[in-house]
């Protein structure tokens, strides 16, 4: 089971602009054997959120061999071109260790903020990977589209993935499973989804047709995790910055379906967690691999969990890597 690390990017008074805190975190995930760190994207976050490209980059330059994913960036706010020229760069910087990872947007207030009507997001997510798709694997792209118009349009330098790195989208609903199946490579689930939905949505993902290019049908299940030598230390290290955490949810998503997820209590949350002893998360590990998980994103390290806690929850994940 190839695991994940999703680091923390949320900014507070005394730590602007360093991101010491996660290149610490990206560079120990590197040596316990984690395959990837993984960072989202957010705005409109007092006191702040560090961007995510120039984030990636900068992680990027400070590790050597651990896969850079994103889960996601918003394909609504930005223009196709200037996206697939950054990701490509970010490949080739990093010496082609890059997977794209996608999600609509949700929030209103971005949606206003970077000037993009939120009813025009599923035509808006398409048409940006569509044409980064293209632009990452043909030698010259024309093309006339509702928002976006290149004429003999071209990257240089390319990706040093071939094709093109890997692409994963995130979401729920059974038209964003069908629309991953057709344009990206992997499906990243939510951090809430529960576990008993799994498998059903797993199997409905694999069932849709694959769409010409793509690279595959992974499933990257995210979670919240956490590692100690018990599982009572692990719930006293995360419950409190995780329940700060989703209480900031419950407003941020109050026009998603699945807010009232985050007003749920310990247990529930525990329940489609990686939470507790070692033998504990390699069993949940193994249950979600069981499940046909390719690969599992940990969020460890809520906004206001001291960076100590966060390193030894990921060296002890290193130790269930390794067995």
């Amino acid at each position: 089971m190839r695991l994940g690390l999703y680091l923390n990017l949320y900014g507070d008074a005394a730590d602007r602009p360093s991101l010491d805190d996660a290149v610490e975190q990206a560079r120990l995930a590197e040596q316990a054997g984690f395959a990837w760190v993984v960072l989202g994207e957010r705005h409109l976050h007092r006191p702040g959120y560090h961007e995510i490209l120039t984030s990636l980059t900068w992680i990027a330059a400070r590790t050597e061999r651990i896969g850079l994913a994103t889960a996601g960036i918003v394909a609504p706010f930005y223009h196709p071109v200037v996206l697939a020229q950054t990701l490509a760069h970010i490949d080739v910087l990093s010496g082609g260790r890059l997977t794209a990872g996608f999600v609509l947007g949700y929030r209103p207030e971005e949606f206003a903020l970077f000037g993009v009507p939120q009813r025009e997001r599923v035509a808006r997510f398409e048409e940006c990977l569509g044409l980064l798709t293209r632009l990452w694997t043909e030698d010259e792209v024309t093309f006339k589209g509702r928002f976006t118009q290149v004429e003999e349009a071209f990257l240089a330098p390319r990706a040093v993935q071939a094709p093109r790195p890997r692409l994963w989208n995130g979401g729920r609903v059974p038209a964003v499973l069908e629309r991953t199946a057709r344009m990206c490579d992997g499906w990243t689930t939510s951090f809430n989804e529960l576990d008993s939905d799994l498998p059903g949505k797993i199997e409905e993902y694999r069932a849709y047709e694959r769409g010409p290019g793509t690279l595959g049908a992974e499933v990257i299940v995210c979670r919240e995790g956490y590692c100690a030598p018990t599982s009572q230390e692990a719930r006293e290290a995360l419950e409190a910055p995780l329940r700060d955490l989703y209480e900031a949810y419950t407003g941020w998503k109050r026009t998603s379906a699945d807010a009232g997820r985050y007003a749920q209590g310990w247990d529930e949350i525990a329940a489609r967690s990686v939470i507790g002893s070692p033998g504990q998360c390699a069993e949940r590990l193994e249950r979600y691999a069981a499940m046909g998980a390719d690969g599992v994103v940990l969020r460890v390290q809520p906004p206001g969990m001291p960076q100590a806690d966060a390193l030894r929850a990921i060296e002890a994940f290193g130790h269930v890597i390794s067995g």
